[in-house]
């Protein structure tokens, strides 16, 4: 099996007619290392920090992994043989530690290899749940806390193909010795045989029905995939007490299953025919239905159809109930939102929204609960005269958050925000669990004020996360913890609220990110309860400093400038330079201008990374800042290309400033949007000598109905797109470029025939040009072997056409 892979990456040949077969090569060790680190285990504590479950994962699965059997359908990539999605990441090793005496021990009975996932603590907390995926099935285990030891719990096997997580459909805890999850109802023998010839053409039609379409992949595409989609999606879902399954109901194509806070009924989504050609599966029709826990339905809410009929625009839905949900404080209520507007945001209307609920026994008629202005998008339930509403605009860029008072129904304006204004977010109200074991938004001080929480907090000196009391009366967030200057310091958890116990993560350049619980209140104390080590010391020594700088129109930028261990710039001189970036629109010049990110946290390495190349004597500008900002009256994307020249200019006039990069040596790249943008530059300018693109949409024409925050159609706009589409200026494209994609990409829009068509067409012009296929691979890369290439393949490229490029010729007539 490996040998036949070996042969099936296939590089085109710069300057050849044919393409090379070649086999996987790796990067220069320390990148190797780099990349080949194990990972920092994961955490997952108790809500009374007395245990702390560690995760251990592997670095990257094999590409032999990833060619294990796999189906796509409906959107969805599963594994035919186990009724489980077909890629995914597993953990490899529990361990249990007692964070009172810091004696760790090892989780017995657990299967081998382990493949876990799906962690969740019982409602006691005494034992904790999780999946196991083999090859053939999907099985749950449970631990029980007291003796560390884990026990294999269901009898039939689970089927994950429409979810396989705890809560929302995948398994719940219905009381501490009770699970509901889905199991399978057949074999993956008994998978319907493919037809040897189909019984006639796939036709799709449309009767005058306004239909606009999202570019997905892997879509229903004939009736046997529709028979395809029916068997592996169909389950029965059971009611697993103390190892005994029950069945709940008859099978069925259940998209979510959620419990009422009294757990006495379930509100069930199922998918029903005809399955859609034009959306993924969870846009098919369905019926959303409240049922006893014998499966017996008590009260169908809604027939919903197709989502192919949802109209095209940000803000736009389509004109049905949607965001089915249970009320959080109450035994039984049910709650859901309705357009006013029928689903068209232009349509001018003093509200929007409405939003219903629905108590038990459902034979009542429903309740309006309130109305809002913008879409609405959720409630935070707190108490029966308490609970935070959020709704906003995406076209807009404007968050609102109300406070609603369920038992008045008044409905008040807390605060407005850009959602792109960093700055002037407060923190989500801490939580705490209610008589349902239900989340919900605690309040302190008498109901006057909220306990705020903001994990990033960011702010003019960089991100530096806090804690806050938010005065509900006066809108004033006063800040009671925030992380100290030189560290980055996150709460994770508040265990005690009163006592203001909190579990936070710490890091800084030099220290490792570990695990803290503190005392806020005075004295401030904390104890360690992890002690992870560096898993890259090839980056000791190498220096990070976050560089503010300013674009030739005024607005303010910045990105994380790394340079290699021992450099001097008076010694060693002007560095080649990899910059790496992904644009971001923007309505605000301020909110683009905003400081984003800290220099002070750890340096950790994905395998997307550009910081690979500080240890290969190169200068990292990474995630420099290249924002795309609304400019007189019009939409950002209006002067789209003329602004990532400006952007592209300030980062390399700043590096040049400093005395640090070489503006003749500098390459650009990034992934996805970022190699959109990559594609674009070196269409555009001459300011770089080389760039890399990975995975990326060239031909915007392909992705027709939107695409990132643009939601203007390419009917509407039919110059924007072939303006903002690198493929319409191929033959300009000079400076070499290397193309890099999964033949199995999955994400919207990006596929594969992109880079396949900009290569050919640079190609044709003469270009230089080099287009790297990477197999079984989607839109993330995962495979061991083809990670360690592609690191090589973008070496290869910087080293020759970057670090050892030929010098720029002086102009004519000059010394």
């Amino acid at each position: 099996m490996k040998k036949a892979l070996l042969g099936l990456l296939l590089l085109a040949a710069a300057g050849a007619n044919a393409q090379d077969a070649v086999s996987y090569q790796t990067p220069p060790k320390e990148i190797a290392d780099l990349l080949l680190a194990k990972p920092t285990p994961g955490v997952n504590i108790d809500s009374k920090a007395e245990w702390m479950l560690l995760m251990e994962r592997n670095s990257y699965p094999s590409v032999e992994e990833l060619a294990m059997p796999e189906l796509r359908v409906a959107g969805l990539r599963i594994n035919p043989n186990n009724f489980a999605p077909s890629r995914q990441s597993f953990i490899n090793n529990f361990t249990l530690r007692n964070i009172r005496t810091g004696k760790s021990f090892p989780v017995t009975g657990l299967p081998v290899p382990l493949l876990a996932g799906g962690v969740s603590w019982s409602p006691d907390e005494s034992k904790i749940m999780f999946t196991q995926t083999t090859q053939k099935s999907v099985d749950l285990y449970m631990i029980d806390v007291a003796t560390h030891k884990a026990v294999k719990y269901n009898k039939k096997p689970l089927n994950v193909v429409l979810g396989g997580g705890f809560g929302g459909g995948g398994v719940t805890w219905l009381d501490n010795n009770t699970v509901i999850y889905r199991v399978t109802t057949a074999s993956a023998a008994m998978a319907p045989a493919r037809p040897l010839s189909p019984k006639g053409p796939t036709i799709q039609q449309n009767l005058g029905k306004a239909a606009p379409s999202v570019t997905y992949q892997d879509l229903i595409k004939s009736p046997y995939d529709e028979q395809l989609f029916g068997f592996y999606a169909t389950s029965q879902l059971v009611q697993n007490k103390g190892g005994i399954e029950t069945p709940i109901g008859k099978p069925a194509i259940y998209s979510t299953v959620s419990l009422s806070p009294d757990k006495k009924y379930m509100m069930v989504r199922t998918l029903r025919r005809p399955f859609s050609y034009l959306v993924t599966s969870s846009g098919f029709p369905s019926t959303v239905t409240i049922t006893d826990l014998t499966g017996k339905v008590v009260k169908t809410l809604a027939e919903l159809p197709s989502a192919e009929g949802t109209p095209s625009g940000n803000d736009n839905t389509q004109n049905i109930a949607r965001g089915f949900d249970w009320r959080d404080d109450e035994p039984a209520t049910v709650t859901w939102a309705f357009p006013l507007d029928s689903g068209l945001i232009k349509n001018k209307m003093t509200y929007h929204d409405v939003v219903y609920a629905l108590s038990a026994p459902f034979t009542g008629v429903q309740k309006e609960l309130f109305r809002t202005q913008y879409r609405f998008r959720g409630i935070s339930w707190g108490d029966a005269t308490f609970a935070l509403v959020t709704e906003g605009l995406r076209s807009a860029q404007i968050n609102r958050t109300d406070v609603y008072n369920p038992s008045t129904g008044k409905l008040e304006k807390l605060f407005d925000r850009s959602q792109t204004d960093a700055y002037s977010n407060p923190g989500a109200p801490v939580t705490t669990k209610n008589k349902y074991g239900r989340n919900v938004i605690l309040t302190l001080d008498g109901g006057t004020k909220l306990l705020m929480n903001n994990p990033v907090g960011s702010s003019p000196n960089g991100d530096l996360p806090f804690l806050a009391k938010y005065d509900l009366k006066t809108g004033k967030n006063d800040i009671i913890w925030r992380s100290a200057a030189g560290t980055f310091e996150s709460i994770t958890d508040v265990i005690d609220p009163v006592k203001l116990t909190v579990l936070t993560r710490k890091e800084s350049q030099t220290m490792v990110p570990n695990y803290f619980i503190r005392e806020l209140s005075a004295p401030v104390s904390e104890k360690a309860i992890t002690d992870f080590k560096n898993p890259y010391p090839q980056l000791e020594g190498i220096t990070k400093q976050k560089i503010s700088y300013k674009r030739a129109d005024g607005v303010d930028l910045t990105g994380d400038l790394y340079l290699p261990k021992g450099y001097n710039k008076d010694r060693d001189g002007r560095l080649p330079v990899v910059i790496w970036a992904y644009p971001r629109e923007f309505n605000s010049a301020a909110d683009a201008a905003q400081i984003r990110g800290s220099q002070d946290r750890f340096t950790t390495i994905a395998w997307s990374s550009p910081i690979f190349w500080v240890t290969q004597g190169y200068a990292i500008l990474d995630n420099a800042e290249m924002p795309i900002v609304a400019k007189e009256g019009k939409k950002p994307n209006d002067t789209f290309v003329e602004q990532l020249q400006l952007n592209a200019e300030a980062a390399i006039n700043k590096l040049v400033d400093l005395g640090v990069g070489d503006r003749n040596r500098v390459a650009v790249g990034g992934h996805s949007y970022g190699a959109f943008m990559t594609a674009n530059l070196l269409a555009h300018t001459n300011l770089f000598k080389a760039g890399i693109a990975r995975s990326g949409a060239y031909n915007r024409t392909l992705t027709p109905f939107g695409f990132q925050n643009e939601d203007r159609t390419y009917w509407q706009e039919p110059k924007l797109y072939y303006e903002m589409s690198p493929f319409s200026y191929a033959d300009k494209i000079k400076t070499p470029i290397l193309l890099i994609h999964g033949d199995s990409d999955d994400n919207t829009g990006t596929y594969p025939i992109n880079s396949e068509r900009l290569f050919s067409a640079i190609k044709g012009f003469g270009g230089t040009v080099r287009f790297v296929f990477l197999p079984y691979e989607a839109h993330s890369y995962r495979g061991k072997e083809n990670l360690l290439h592609m690191l090589w393949e973008q070496n290869q490229w910087l080293e020759k056409y970057v670090k050892n490029a030929a010098p720029a010729k002086a102009p004519s007539g000059t010394n």
